[in-house]
């Protein structure tokens, strides 16, 4: 064993540990200011990435949940004041029921989303250029390698 390369895991390990853990909290105080939770938070941002709506199976199973416990996160969403999401069944199946954004839903997402990035800026605005090329260069290696290499196999039977 390489004792600078065991070094390097326990540091890598921390590091990553530090800046998850940061980030989410971070994040569920961003959501939260934005009268979210994140569970809700990442409702509203998987149906705007599917263009506005989404069968709630599908939903679920993006995020490991069981479809009881999507559906009561849909159903707090919809009696928000405005709703931020609707739903209703589908066309094709009718034992499905998909979800629909509202414009409300997309603006809320949206200004969570701009406060991300606005703090993301400020953050990388103390890195040189240079610097913020190389850390997005080994993020983006760690991405698309780790993933690839070690797939994570979910729990959730409810699939």
């Amino acid at each position: 064993m390489d004792p600078e390369f065991e070094q390097d895991i326990a540091t890598f390990w921390s590091l990553l540990f530090t800046i998850v853990l940061d980030g989410e909290k971070r994040l569920a105080a961003n959501i939260s200011s934005h009268e979210l939770t994140p569970p809700q938070f990442y409702v509203l941002k998987t149906l705007s990435e599917h263009g506005g709506a989404c069968a709630i199976g599908q939903i679920a199973r993006q995020h490991h949940l069981t479809n009881a416990t999507m559906t009561g996160l849909i159903k707090r969403l919809e009696m928000a004041n405005p709703p931020l999401v609707t739903r209703e069944r589908s066309s094709t199946d009718r034992r499905s029921v998909e979800v629909r954004l509202t414009q409300a839903g997309l603006e809320r997402f949206l200004a969570v989303q701009a406060d991300v990035i606005e703090q993301l800026r400020a953050a990388l605005a103390l890195l040189s250029a240079d610097d913020r090329k190389q850390l997005i260069h080994f993020l983006e290696r760690y991405v698309h390698l780790v993933p690839h290499l070690f797939p994570v196999q979910s729990a959730n039977s409810d699939r």
